[in-house]
């Protein structure tokens, strides 16, 4: 009954902009959303990320959406503006340069050049001394979609995702509710410049770990709400597979902890009205005509979770109503604590062991 009374307001609030006649920007398909996990034993809500330490970036800086840190502690991370910022123990946070583009996923390579995945301008190798290089914005002579995170496998090899080849990171909306997953997973080898896909067909691919073992990768796909596995040694090498699946919220970035473990950032909870109207695209493609400032956005709410390598969910940490930190984007185990990065924040934060 509840649905019924919704379907008329939302078809009425489409009606009222003037805007039912007009083209609409997708032309979306049926999606059966999967039932959530319940919130009850380790996904019980909690308070505990409030204890978050926060760090506050330079003033009109947001957006520090991951974190990697450097062998002499210093802290990096990207903003909404392009710029990478470092600030070392002690020191005030200082600007390095600007990609240029939208700086996402951050990782240093064994030479401690800073890795970037960067949403605009593909993936990227910042210097020691902030000289910023491109290594792969193309594949088959098309431009990369949206780069979103990267890890780095023990013989160097770059593992990168590129959520989305239909939309830009300005157009996530639209990608959620056009149905149509894009994303696609990419390995770089750093020796000989080749770049492979690995896998695709991804719903959003967003944040990317590389197993203990290197015999596969973790691959967050956020519109799908679960985590995938996609094999690189044996049997069942190119194969992938879901992990896990029904998750509460969106997951964004993963991280493997030094015990084996995995730390999963959950961006909020999952947006009901895209849940709700999912198998019907005509009313997806009247959602899709609506102003941006009208899209279903989740409230913010603090959530990372820690799983093992079986899928299973350890323990939950949550801030409810984000007082300290919401819209995780990231999270990156070191031996002082987990460090966390969001999407537009105008803080990064760190959770003490």
């Amino acid at each position: 009954m509840k649905k019924l009374i919704i379907l008329p307001a939302i078809v009425l609030v489409v009606a009222a902009a003037g805007v039912v006649s007009l083209p609409s920007p997708i032309d979306s398909v049926a999606v059966n959303a999967s039932r959530p996990l319940d919130f009850a034993g380790v996904l019980a809500p909690n308070d505990m990320l409030q204890s978050t330490q926060i760090t506050k970036l330079p003033a009109g800086k947001a957006g520090g959406e991951d974190i990697a840190k450097d062998k002499l502690g210093c802290l990096y991370t990207g903003t909404l503006d392009g710029s990478i910022l470092r600030k070392c123990p002690y020191n005030s946070w200082e600007t390095l340069t600007n990609t240029g583009g939208r700086p996402l996923g951050l990782h240093f390579d064994s030479e401690q050049n800073l890795i970037i995945a960067d949403a605009e301008k593909g993936l990227l190798s910042m210097s020691p001394t902030a000289q910023i290089s491109v290594l792969a914005d193309h594949y088959n002579n098309e431009k990369l979609g949206v780069v979103d995170d990267v890890d780095i496998g023990a013989d160097g090899t770059i593992y990168f995702s590129d959520a989305s080849n239909r939309y830009a990171l300005k157009d996530i909306v639209l990608d959620i509710l056009d149905g149509r997953p894009s994303g696609r997973l990419f390995a770089f080898n750093p020796q000989n410049k080749s770049l492979t896909l690995l896998a695709d067909g991804f719903a959003f691919a967003n944040g990317v770990a590389v197993s203990a073992d290197q015999s596969y990768v973790l691959i967050n796909e956020t519109f799908t709400y679960q985590i995938s596995k996609v094999w690189l040694t044996g049997p069942k090498a190119g194969q992938k597979e879901i992990l896990l699946d029904k998750l509460p919220g969106l997951p964004d970035g993963i991280a493997r902890a030094a015990d084996g473990t995995y730390w999963v950032a959950m961006y909020g909870l999952r947006p009901k009205l895209v849940d709700k109207f999912h198998a019907n695209p005509w009313v997806k493609n009247q959602l899709a005509k609506l102003p941006k400032s009208l899209a279903p956005v989740p409230k913010p709410y603090g959530l990372i979770l820690q799983i093992n390598a079986q899928g299973e969910i350890l323990q939950s940490l949550h801030d409810q109503a984000a007082v300290a930190i919401g819209e995780v984007t990231s999270v990156q185990p070191e031996d002082d604590g987990l460090y966390l990065g969001t999407l537009h924040m105008d803080r990064i934060g760190k959770w003490a062991f």
